[in-house]
């Protein structure tokens, strides 16, 4: 891309096509990344597991792996943590895994192992950490710099590259835990184009995170349950006691939240057995 006489227009009109360029860029390369399964779970007899790392891509890619430590806010979002918090416990230092960088031709899939050596004397609780794909830079072609015509002069010559990845938690859990789960604060708020939110707050207490599914039903005062809405895979991670959360709501043509009772669950995953973790009613008059 070349930029002559840098105005303050043409740069403004130069960052918004680097942003479109960039985005575009990176929902590409993020889209060639598939990873299974997306969280690792070591119960106290386990010493192992693995992930299977896929380029769906249409291009050879290489990953770099590694492990982070992450923290949940209070909405949800995960962030950078350097050091625990009250309550928080770290898996990095117990964790081992092979290879650490790898490359894979489109529709490749290589194992990634993971093992666990737990320290004498650890304590009971839930160890966490995440373990990222990171996608490692094109150096040949034409996102080699050297391979790219010379700049006339007065131009400048930029080269966009999104290194985009992924990262998905490694629990490790050990001696005896305990998770109490209860779903408060049920509400209906008016979103962006009148678009009807349910938000609520999950509460977790003990030393054990939760996983599962939300899932809302509408029960007309004269009628069967319809289900409203419905998202897959809400983790509330140690040590975090709440996360506020909204759901969109989705009604049948000529259903309105009228004379019934809307019910929310939280419930473990297919997989887990699919047992109703929380539960809370919302009268609609």
């Amino acid at each position: 891309m070349h930029i002559k006489r840098l105005s303050f227009f043409d740069r403004l009109v130069g960052i918004v096509a680097l942003m479109l360029l960039l985005l575009s860029a990176a929902q590409s390369a993020q889209a060639g990344l598939m990873l299974y399964p997306t969280r690792v779970v070591l119960d106290n007899k386990d010493r192992s597991a693995q992930v299977e790392i896929i380029n769906n891509g249409d291009k050879p890619e290489t990953y770099r792996i590694g492990l982070v430590n992450r923290r949940m806010t209070a909405t949800g979002e995960l962030v950078s943590a350097d050091k625990p918090e009250a309550g928080e416990k770290f898996a990095i230092d117990m964790i081992r895994f092979s290879p650490r960088q790898v490359t894979l031709q489109p529709g490749k899939a290589q194992t990634v192992r993971i093992m666990v050596r737990k320290p004498d004397g650890l304590e009971a609780g839930e160890y966490r950490s995440h373990l990222q794909f990171d996608r490692v830079a094109d150096t040949e072609g034409a996102a080699n710099l050297e391979n790219l015509a010379k700049p006339e002069k007065g131009e400048i010559s930029i080269v966009l590259q999104a290194l985009v990845g992924a990262s998905i938690p490694v629990i490790v859990r050990h001696g005896e835990t305990k998770l109490t789960t209860t779903l408060t604060d049920i509400a209906i708020e008016q979103g962006k184009d009148k678009e009807q939110l349910l938000a609520f707050t999950i509460n977790r207490e003990g030393n054990r995170s939760v996983y599962g599914d939300l899932v809302a039903t509408f029960t007309p005062a004269d009628g069967k349950p319809i289900e409203v809405s419905r998202v897959s895979g809400v983790a509330v991670y140690v040590p975090n006691a709440q996360r506020k959360t909204k759901l969109p709501i989705r009604l049948p043509e000529g259903v309105t939240l009228k004379k019934g009772a809307l019910t929310l669950r939280y419930l473990d995953r297919p997989d887990a057995g699919g047992k109703v973790l929380a539960e809370t009613k919302l009268a609609m008059p």
